[in-house]
Formats: C-alpha cells, sequence, structure tokens
C-alpha cells in the first residue's frame, strides 16, 4: 500500500519546522494532501509527490544519474510504485533500481535520520507520448551515507541510465538541494543511528527481550536487546537508550552504561543501522519492570541462547560478553603475551566485517597471496569478492574479524566451522582459521594478533574443540604464543586438485 496522504503530511509538517520560510511554497502541497485520496499517484493531477535520494560519500560527494531519456543529471528518484508502505522505501527502490546499490549499502544520517532534507516543487512539461499534460511534482529528498564509509560500486541500469557522477555540494544540479547541502552540517561519516544494551546480573545471565510478532518492525517474535532509535530530540545515544527504556520498561533503572561495541544491523527497511552497543549491570525481576511493548523479559545463560530464536549477531554478542567477563565460555588456556602490545593507531578498531566489506577483504586476500607468490588473474578477484559477500550475509558459521581505521581495512582474518564426529570431551565442531592478512604499511602493530584472536574466541564460544590453522614461517611466533601447538597424531596429509 502506497504512503498515506497522512503520513506524507507528517513529512511536510516535519521539514516546514525546520524551513518555515518555505510554507508559502508548499502550501499548495497542504491543499493537495487534504484534497487527494493518492497524492502519490501519477496519474493524480495537476500534482502528485514524488521522492528522491541524496546519497553522500565520505568525500561529502553527492550520487547523480545521468537519465537517457530526458539527458538531465539528477540525484536518484521518481514516482512511488504501489509496493512502497512510505516515501523513504521509495527512495531507497529509486536508488536500488537506478543505480544499483542495495538498502544495505545505504543508512540514515545521525543529523536528519528519516527526516526530508529538502522538498522541492518543480513543473513537469507535458508528455503526448504518455498522455501526460503538463503538471508538478512535490519532490521528497532523503539523505544517506554509503555504509560502508568509503566510494561504492555503482551499477546503473543501462535501459534508463547512461552514466553516473559524484558531484560536490557546490555542483549539484538541483539549486534547493544544493542550498540545503550548503547549510548542512552532512559530512558522509557513518555513526550509529541505534542504541542497545547488553542487560547482565553480574553472574552470568543476561536479560532479554521478547518482541511483538508483528510485520513491518525489526526482528519480529524474536529475542533482543531492549534498546531502539534515535530521535531528534535526543543529545546522545546514552540518551536515546534511556528513553527508550522508560518507554518500554518503565520500571527498569540502569546504572552506568559503558560502550561495548558498534554493530552493523539491518533494518526492517533494509537499510544499514549502525548500533552502539552498551552493557550495565542490573539485578531484579522481569516481571516487575511494567513491560509495555513485547512479550516478555526473560534472564538467560549462554548455555541456553542456542535454545532462543534471536539474530546471530545477537547470540554472539552475548558469547563475546561471557568470554570476556567470565571466562566461563572461553576453552583456551592463558597463552603468553607480549607485556607491551603495540597500541593500535587512533581510529583503528576491531569489528565483525559484514558484507559491504567483501572488496576489501578481498584486497587483503590478495596481499596475503602475493606475499606467498600467487597473483590470480583479475577475473578472480570479482569471484572472491562475491564469495565473501555471500558468506558474511548467509552463513552463520562463517565470520571474519577485521581492524578498520575509518578509511579502510588494516588487518583480518577469517573463521570457519563444521561438524566433526564425536570424540569424548571434545566440541562438536572443528574450526578452521584462513586468510589471515595484514596491510603492508599497518605490520607490526598488533593488528594480526588482535583478528586472530577474535575469530579463535567465535570458534570456541560456539563450540570448537579443535582449531586448524596453516602458519607461514613468519607468523608461526604469533600462532604459537595464542595457544596453537604441532598437531599430535598420525601426519597430516592432505588432497588438492591443484
Amino acid at each position: 500500500m502506497p504512503p498515506s496522504a497522512a503520513a506524507i503530511r507528517t513529512t511536510a509538517l516535519g521539514y516546514l519546522e525546520r524551513h518555515p520560510d518555505e510554507r508559502p511554497a508548499l502550501l499548495p502541497l497542504l491543499a493537495l494532501l487534504d484534497s487527494a485520496t493518492e497524492p502519490t499517484n501519477r496519474a493524480t493531477l495537476p500534482a502528485h509527490v514524488t521522492c528522491s535520494s541524496v546519497v553522500i560519500g565520505p568525500d561529502k560527494r553527492v550520487l547523480h544519474i545521468r537519465h537517457r531519456a530526458t539527458g538531465l543529471t539528477l540525484a536518484p528518484g521518481g514516482h512511488v510504485e504501489a509496493g512502497d508502505s512510505s516515501l523513504l522505501d521509495a527512495a531507497v527502490r529509486e536508488v536500488r533500481e537506478e543505480a544499483g546499490l542495495a538498502p544495505g549499502e545505504l543508512c540514515l544520517t545521525p543529523q536528519l535520520l528519516g527526516a526530508a532534507l529538502d522538498i522541492d516543487v518543480h513543473e513537469i512539461d507535458a508528455n503526448p507520448a504518455e498522455g501526460e499534460p503538463a503538471h508538478r511534482h512535490y519532490d521528497v529528498r532523503f539523505a544517506f551515507y554509503l555504509a560502508a564509509g568509503r566510494p561504492a560500486v555503482v551499477e546503473p541500469r543501462t535501459d534508463e541510465v547512461s552514466g553516473t557522477e559524484w558531484r560536490s555540494f557546490e555542483q549539484v544540479s538541483s539549486p534547493s538541494l544544493r542550498a540545503k547541502l550548503l547549510a548542512a552540517d552532512l559530512d558522509g561519516q557513518v555513526q550509529p543511528v541505534n542504541a542497545s544494551v547488553v542487560i547482565h546480573d553480574g553472574r552470568g545471565r543476561y536479560l532479554l527481550h521478547l518482541r511483538d510478532d508483528v510485520p513491518g518492525i525489526w526482528a519480529p517474535g524474536e529475542f533482543s536487546l531492549l534498546g531502539g532509535g534515535r530521535e531528534p530530540q535526543d543529545r546522545t545515544l546514552e540518551d536515546t537508550l534511556r528513553r527508550e527504556l522508560a518507554e518500554e520498561a518503565p520500571g527498569l533503572e540502569l546504572g552506568a552504561l559503558e560502550p561495548f561495541a558498534v554493530e552493523q544491523a539491518t533494518g526492517a527497511d533494509g537499510l544499514c543501522v549502525p548500533v552502539q552497543i552498551y552493557t550495565a549491570r542490573w539485578v531484579g525481576n522481569p516481571d516487575a519492570v511494567g513491560l509495555t511493548e513485547g512479550v516478555l523479559l526473560r534472564w538467560f545463560t549462554p548455555d541456553m541462547l542456542h535454545r532462543l530464536r534471536l539474530r546471530t549477531s545477537t547470540r554472539d554478542l552475548l558469547l563475546a560478553h561471557a568470554a570476556q567477563t567470565q571466562g566461563s565460555m572461553a576453552v583456551r588456556p592463558p597463552a603468553p603475551r607480549p607485556p607491551h602490545p603495540p597500541e593500535p593507531p587512533a581510529g583503528a578498531g576491531l569489528r565483525r566485517a559484514v558484507p559491504s566489506d567483501a572488496a576489501e577483504l578481498t584486497r587483503l586476500r590478495l596481499v596475503m597471496l602475493a606475499s606467498a607468490g600467487s597473483f590470480p588473474p583479475d577475473s578472480w578477484t570479482a569471484e572472491c569478492e562475491r564469495w565473501f559477500t555471500d558468506r558474511l550475509a548467509d552463513d552463520e558459521r562463517f565470520a571474519a574479524f577485521v581492524i578498520d581505521d575509518g578509511t579502510r581495512l588494516l588487518s583480518c582474518a577469517v573463521g570457519q566451522y563444521t561438524d566433526r564426529m564425536p570424540r569424548p570431551g571434545q566440541g562438536p565442531y572443528i574450526g578452521h582459521i584462513s586468510s589471515v592478512a595484514t596491510d603492508p604499511a599497518h605490520r607490526h602493530q598488533g593488528h594480526a594478533r588482535r583478528v586472530v584472536a577474535a575469530v579463535h574466541d567465535w570458534l570456541t564460544a560456539h563450540g570448537c574443540g579443535q582449531i586448524n590453522l596453516t602458519a607461514s614461517p613468519d607468523a608461526e611466533d604469533l600462532y604459537r604464543s595464542l595457544g596453537y601447538r604441532d598437531p599430535a597424531g598420525p601426519t597430516p596429509l592432505t588432497w588438492s586438485a591443484r
């Protein structure tokens, strides 16, 4: 069902609160919303509502599409279709259709969230071939950042689009949009727009929220962390979290909140949602908090998580917290560590890889292969990137951990696990660590140790009683310091078709 007139009015009134000087120009739009039952239908004349997407890269350049039919170079956009539930959904669809950017490659800006950046009024010439008289468009424009924080691969539809351009704010084709961008603080830098909290009791239990099983919301019918999206009145993400808790569970009052991680989730609309994860300790009865949203709150221990319907990313967060704070999930004996490991450069952080990291993971894998004297053909690069994308999107037994300095990946390690035949006292899976690589300019800074240790912790937390890897001569000391030893028993042999 297309967006209703009431929903569009809410968007328009929110825009006019920020731009009251444009009210005279938009009074006809408000009148249209009062009179038209389908204000986005292209048959609604003499005017209707359209939408556009303003995709801003980390270099503060805006994506433009060159249209074959008109010869114009514009931001991606067009008419709302019957399957679009909101103007924002329509804007996201237009980017996918015209530029080939998937919703997961985009995220909302922390400055505007889902509010309109611009509403432009422009006249459309008559099109006798389509039977359309001259009419007016009220084009509602939404801003997005590139989720990966770096330039994206744009693959336009060749039947409608002749090419693409990334233009600076000063070169943006639309005068009204150009003015908004030059006056705004939109910098293209991805920041968390949601906040959630890992609530634990300090004794190995975690509080999880069973969400309502209704369509159109994130994680319907699943257990999840408490939290939610930032709203314009929130000064900080901690304010966001405390407001959400007051709305969802008013009797749940947390003390100090400690930042724990930043995760990239996928919203109900398919957009990438960077989430700031906090931790907090609380001891209480979940039934006494006065839950107003969802079904229930319950305490769970890590060994119960596999029985629950919850996101893999949520399970991994809880297992990682348990391993760090209690040691109950770690099966590796303590390994000697350097007394003073090198400090990472400012801004470089450890995180789990997401599908949009596939190109950078491929680049680092090429670095690793080159160090071994292997140089694949150019065609192999695209194959490898697709492989990483598929595994990171759909394979819960696959993970990569990376060091990200905000502009590129500095180091990576990959982990996978498979079933193993039962052995007394051993876990049910066998793990494999591979593709450990560090950018040559950032070696000897402790990055490889961090990503390998993260993959190891992830594998052991998922029940791997044995983990295999192949060590290069340069990396052997690193792996031995992490507890890896020569295999015992029969001589290991392998077979390969090459």
